[in-house]
């Protein structure tokens, strides 16, 4: 597609170090499957006046994320043109602006945040819901009054109460 829209400068940005260093001729392609896409990228390459290989770390890759789950929905008839996506950065997370608050009615959290607090389960709970309580608390904790969660990738996300 970029070689259709003659295009010059060609900057390519992935998540995978490896196909990156192995892309930009660091690293040697010893995985046979591989080699005929490493070549693919190789005669490519010579019709672009420069081409730039970039890495970016999945942590810091949330824009292609979302690229890639957008991407099935747009449609695409085969033509050459393409239209801009018009893309903007907001303040606060999209479900903050989306959650209407019901009076009465308790947070998802508000059983793990009571359990890490008063280490105290509903009086109703039964033995498999008190275990799923202590599992789930297991990857919570406070850091004053704001409960975060842990991430596999060790990011904190907080879950901010009304």
């Amino acid at each position: 597609m970029a070689v259709d829209l003659d295009v010059e400068e060609l900057l390519i940005m992935g998540d995978s170090n490896l196909i990156i260093r192995q892309a930009q001729g660091e690293w040697e392609t010893r995985d046979i499957k591989l080699i005929p896409y490493r070549q693919h990228v190789e005669d490519l390459s010579k019709w672009f006046k420069s081409v730039e290989f970039k890495y970016i770390s999945q942590f810091h890759n949330e824009l292609a994320d979302a690229l890639a789950t957008l991407a099935p929905m747009l449609p695409y008839t085969g033509n050459v043109h393409v239209d801009p996506l018009e893309i903007q950065i907001q303040e606060r997370h999209g479900y903050c602006n989306a959650i209407e608050i019901e009076p009465n009615v308790q947070p998802w959290y508000h059983t793990i945040k009571r359990f890490l607090k008063t280490k105290e389960y509903p009086e109703q709970a039964s033995g498999d819901q008190k275990r799923t309580i202590r599992r789930l608390a297991s990857s919570f904790f406070f850091s004053g009054e704001v409960l975060y969660k842990r991430t596999p990738d060790l990011n904190l996300l907080s879950c901010i109460d009304a």
